[in-house]
């Protein structure tokens, strides 16, 4: 990966829907090189895909908590079935199996405190292996890093 590559990248995560007309001009190439440079960073996993950013308030989830979940038990079927459940929960937003403690960060985006409350007690408690829990709130965002997140 050479320059004109981290340059791509720089541009895209600022903004993924630049035309390859445009991107090939940021970045110094003609549009031909820049679109074989996008496909082969494409096609070597360095870019992962292209998604919206969206406003959690806007579609009614800007309530957000950071779950930490130490587990009871550390067996393939209790984490195996943990993280089956955890992906079916639509208000999971993200969710981190962790060396040492605790052993999962869950980042939560719901409406309110009230929506919170409901889904803990509903389904979050219920989770297979779950010894304890602890919740955050976040006051604010200072900094959300777009395009740098693991796949």
């Amino acid at each position: 990966m050479d320059s004109i590559d981290r340059a791509i990248i720089d541009q895209l995560t600022r903004d993924g829907r630049l035309t390859n007309l445009e991107l090939a001009d940021r970045v110094g190439l003609s549009p031909s090189p820049c679109l074989r440079r996008v496909r082969n960073l494409e096609s070597s996993g360095v870019i992962t895909g292209y998604h919206a950013a969206v406003s959690p308030s806007a579609v009614g989830r800007g309530f957000q908590v950071l779950l930490h979940v130490e587990m009871a038990a550390q067996d393939k079927k209790t984490i195996e079935a943990f993280e089956a459940e955890i992906r079916e929960i639509d208000e999971v937003a993200e969710c981190r199996r962790m060396f040492g403690h605790p052993d999962y960060l869950i980042w939560i985006s719901v409406s309110g405190l009230d929506a919170y409350e409901a889904l803990y007690m509903s389904k979050l408690t219920a989770l297979p292996g779950v010894a304890r829990t602890h919740s955050q709130f976040t006051m604010s965002t200072v900094k959300s890093s777009r395009g740098w997140a693991p796949p």
